[in-house]
C-alpha cells in the first residue's frame, strides 16, 4: 500500500466546510468487525509477442524500438462551487463540462474545468438532487429526492423536466440510475423500491425490492444488464429487465453494506463495501466472490469507478481519501482529499479523468492521469 500525496494544481479557494450530508445515508449500518484478507487473491496474466530479429540480409530493414508509456503519474485539482450547495454526485458534460447534483440548494450545476465557471439550474420546488448521468444524447438525468420524481435536463436550453414516481410510492428516497441496453432509465429508492422510466413513452413502472430498505448504487454491465446495491439489504442485485424482479447475490462477508457497484470491461462487478471496509469483486459468469480490505485503521467504502484500463477507484471516508486499487498486483495507493471532512460519496469519469463532489467543502475534485 501507498500513501501518495498528489501534486495539487490549483486549488481554488473553498467555501467553508459544510456537515456531511446524511439523509442518503443508513442510519443502521454499523461498520463491521474487519475481515481477514481473502485467500483467494486476483490474478491478471499479461501476455506479449516476443518480436524476433531480422534476418541479416542486405534487404533487411531495422525496426524502430516503440517508445515506452508515459509514466502513471496523478495529479489532483480542486474547484469550488456555490456554497450551500453541497454537491453530491458527478457525471462529465458531453461539452467538457461537469455537471453536478447541489443536493442542498435544488439545482443541477455545471463547471467548466478550463475556467473554473460555474452555472446552477433550479430543478424545482422542494427538490434534492442525488445522482446524475448523461444519455448518448447529451441530456442530463437526476434522481430527486426532494421531488420524488427523475429529473431530466437538456443542455442546449435548460429545459427542465420533472416524471413524478406514481402517487403510492411517496418518499422513495431516490438515489442512482443507469441505462440499460434497450435506453430505458432504471433508478432506485433506498425506502425499499427501484423502478424503470422509458424515456420514449414515458411509461415508469416501480418495483418492491428484496429485504425491504436498501438499493442504493446502480449499474450497467458491459451486456447492458443493471446490477443494483443494496446498502441496508448487503446484496448485489441483478435485475431482470423483462419483469422487474432482483436475484440477490451475497458476498462472502455477512453485512458488508454493498452502497456501490461498477462494472470493468470483462463485465466483472467491484462494488464498494462500506460497513466492511471493502472492495469486492464478483464474476458474474463463474459466480466467484473475491474482497479485498482498503488500508488503514478504520476504511469505509463508499463510492466505486473503474476507469478505461480497468483500474479501480475508491471513496474511503476512514482514511478522508481518493483510494486506487490495481487488479493486476492487488496494490492500494491512497490519495488524500484537500477538504477535511471531504465526504466524496460518488465517483465517475471520462478518459484520463476521475471526478468527484466534496459534498462537506462545496467543492469539485478531479484526479488527471
Amino acid at each position: 500500500m501507498t500513501i501518495r500525496p498528489l501534486l495539487l494544481l490549483a486549488t481554488l479557494s473553498a467555501a467553508a466546510l459544510l456537515a456531511a450530508c446524511t439523509g442518503d445515508d443508513d442510519p443502521t449500518a454499523t461498520p463491521a468487525p474487519p475481515t481477514e484478507e481473502p485467500t483467494a487473491a486476483a490474478t491478471a496474466t499479461a501476455t506479449s509477442e516476443a518480436t524476433q530479429p531480422p534476418t541479416a540480409t542486405p534487404s533487411a530493414t531495422a525496426t524502430a524500438t516503440p517508445a515506452p508509456p508515459p509514466p502513471f503519474e496523478p495529479t489532483l485539482e480542486a474547484y469550488p462551487v456555490i456554497a450551500g450547495s453541497r454537491p453530491h454526485d458527478v457525471a462529465p458534460a458531453a461539452d467538457g463540462g461537469v455537471w453536478y447534483t447541489g443536493q442542498g440548494n435544488g439545482t443541477l450545476g455545471w463547471l467548466d474545468p478550463a475556467t473554473g465557471d460555474v452555472r446552477e439550474i433550479p430543478l424545482g420546488p422542494g427538490s434534492a438532487p442525488h445522482g446524475v448521468i448523461v444519455d448518448p444524447e447529451g441530456l442530463a438525468w437526476i434522481t430527486d429526492g426532494g421531488q420524488n420524481a427523475i429529473v431530466s435536463v437538456d443542455p442546449a436550453t435548460d429545459e427542465v423536466r420533472v416524471f413524478p414516481l406514481p402517487t403510492d410510492r411517496p418518499n422513495a428516497n431516490l438515489n442512482t440510475a443507469a441505462f440499460d441496453g434497450r435506453g430505458r432509465l432504471w433508478f432506485t429508492g433506498q425506502n425499499g423500491i427501484h423502478g424503470v422510466l422509458d424515456p420514449a413513452t414515458e411509461e415508469m413502472q416501480v418495483f418492491d425490492s428484496p429485504r425491504g430498505r436498501g438499493p442504493y448504487g446502480i449499474a450497467t454491465a458491459p451486456n447492458g444488464d443493471i446490477y443494483v446495491a443494496s446498502l441496508a439489504g448487503s446484496y448485489l442485485g441483478a435485475i431482470d429487465l423483462d419483469t422487474g424482479a432482483i436475484e440477490e447475490l451475497d458476498p462472502p462477508t455477512p453485512g458488508a453494506g454493498v452502497r456501490r457497484v461498477w462494472f470493468d470491461s470483462a463485465g466483472n462487478a467491484w462494488i464498494a463495501e462500506w460497513n466492511a471496509g471493502q472492495v469486492g469483486r464478483y464474476n458474474p459468469t463463474t459466480g466467484e466472490w473475491t474482497e479485498w480490505r482498503l488500508p488503514g485503521d478504520a476504511p469505509q467504502a463508499y463510492a466505486v469507478y473503474v476507469d478505461e484500463s480497468d483500474r479501480v477507484w475508491l471513496t474511503d471516508f476512514g482514511a478522508n481519501s481518493i483510494t486506487l486499487f490495481e487488479p493486476t498486483t492487488e496494490e492500494f495507493t491512497v490519495f488524500p482529499l484537500p477538504a477535511t471532512p471531504s465526504n466524496v460519496r460518488q465517483l465517475l469519469g471520462r478518459p484520463g479523468e476521475v471526478w468527484g463532489a466534496e459534498s462537506a467543502a462545496d467543492s469539485l475534485v478531479v484526479i488527471r492521469f
